[in-house]
């Protein structure tokens, strides 16, 4: 789970990079235009590219107007997203708290219950497979008259 959580935000590290790198290739470029734009030697001009250089600048300040005022807009959605994420994280800590307050309590519970107040259904509790076999021979006496012979070594 962990493995498909990390490529996930891999993935979306990726995608994200790409569309922020294409974005920062549009304004460079844009930028570039724009101070080539003033860079222009328009006084030498006549009145009719002077007009028309004028048009241009005007055509050029409405882009970048409405670029702002998307920008401003999308940052204030931004900030009010956040905003609202605080607020739920504040909400939820009490339920939070409430959850490890269930923890502690069962954890001390089970480390403290006394468990001889307790009997457990037969049906539940553990077969008799942890009891060695009957016909394992240290544990099963010799039979009388017949003396005991040393356990042999094993290796």
């Amino acid at each position: 789970m962990k493995q498909v959580f990390d490529q996930l935000l891999k993935f979306l590290h990726e995608g994200i990079s790409a569309i922020f790198r294409f974005v920062e290739l549009i304004w460079t470029w844009s930028v570039d235009q724009i101070s080539k734009l003033l860079a222009v030697p328009w006084p030498e001009w006549p009145l009719w590219k002077q007009v028309l250089l004028v048009l241009i600048i005007a055509g050029v300040a409405w882009a970048l107007y409405q670029v702002a005022r998307e920008l401003f807009y999308a940052g204030a959605a931004i900030l009010s997203a956040f905003a609202h994420l605080l607020g739920v994280l504040v909400r939820t800590l009490p339920h939070v708290m409430l959850a490890g307050l269930i923890a502690l309590g069962g954890a001390w519970l089970i480390n403290h219950l006394d468990n001889s107040l307790v009997r457990m259904p037969t049906w539940l509790q553990a077969s008799d497979q942890a009891r060695p076999p009957d016909n394992h021979p240290s544990t099963t006496p010799p039979p009388s008259g017949q003396p005991t012979s040393p356990p042999q070594d094993q290796k």
